[in-house]
C-alpha cells in the first residue's frame, strides 16, 4: 500500500492508523509508485488549492486521476475527498483531479465553521464499506452530492456528502485515521475489499 505525501496531509496519523492494523504501508516518492500500487492512500489536511498544488508539483495528479479512472483501489481521506472534484469555492481558479463531476462547497453562514468534532453519517443503502456510526470531521467545505457513486450523509446545518463509495473508491470527508474503532473497521473493510 502507498500513501501520498500532499505536501498537506498528516502523514504520521496515517500511517499510524495502517500500522494499528497491521498493514504495511509506505509513502510515495514517485509518479510510478502510484500506478504500481496495490491500494492508494490521499490523505488531506489544509486547503483544495494547496492540496492540488502539491500533488501537480510532485507529479502525482494524473497518476491519480488514470489509477481512480482505471478502478484500483483507492481510499481519499478529508480535502483527499474533495480534490476529487472539478472545483471547490475554496480555491476560485484551482482545478481538481474531476475524477468525479461536482464542486466543493463552504457551509451555510448559520452553522459554526470549521465543523470540528463527532458527526453521525448515514449510508444509503447498498453501501459495502460504509455503515452508520460517529466519524471525526475537522472541515470547512463539503460536497453537495456524487453523482454516480453510493453515499454516506451527515447533517451540520444542512445535509452533505459525508463519504462516497465507487468500487473500490473509498473516498471520506470526514478523517477514519482519527475515527477510533469505527474508523479502524472502515479501513479494515477497505483493505479486505
Amino acid at each position: 500500500m502507498v500513501v501520498l505525501p500532499t505536501g498537506t496531509a498528516n502523514l504520521a496519523s496515517v500511517l499510524a492508523a495502517f500500522a494499528r492494523l497491521g498493514a504495511k504501508a509506505r509513502v510515495a516518492t514517485e509518479p510510478a509508485m502510484v500506478q504500481d500500487a496495490e491500494r492508494l492512500v490521499l490523505p488531506g489536511v489544509g486547503t483544495f488549492g494547496a492540496t492540488m498544488a502539491g500533488l501537480r508539483a510532485a507529479g502525482l495528479d494524473e497518476a491519480i486521476a488514470s489509477r481512480i479512472r482505471d478502478g484500483a483501489p483507492v481510499l481519499a481521506m478529508c480535502v483527499g475527498l474533495q480534490v476529487l472534484f472539478e472545483t471547490s469555492d475554496e480555491s476560485p481558479g484551482s482545478e481538481g483531479l474531476g475524477v468525479l463531476s461536482g464542486r466543493v462547497g463552504r457551509f451555510p453562514s448559520d452553522v459554526r465553521v470549521p465543523q470540528f468534532g463527532w458527526n453521525r453519517i448515514e449510508p444509503e443503502p447498498g453501501c459495502r464499506y460504509l455503515e452508520a456510526g460517529h466519524a471525526y470531521f475537522a472541515n470547512s467545505f463539503r460536497v453537495l452530492a456524487a453523482p454516480g457513486c453510493k453515499v454516506a450523509r451527515a447533517l451540520h446545518g444542512e445535509s452533505f456528502v459525508a463519504a462516497i463509495e465507487r468500487g473500490p473508491l473509498l473516498a471520506c470527508q470526514f478523517h477514519p485515521e482519527l475515527s477510533g474503532a469505527f474508523g479502524n473497521r472502515l479501513i479494515a473493510r477497505w483493505l479486505e475489499g
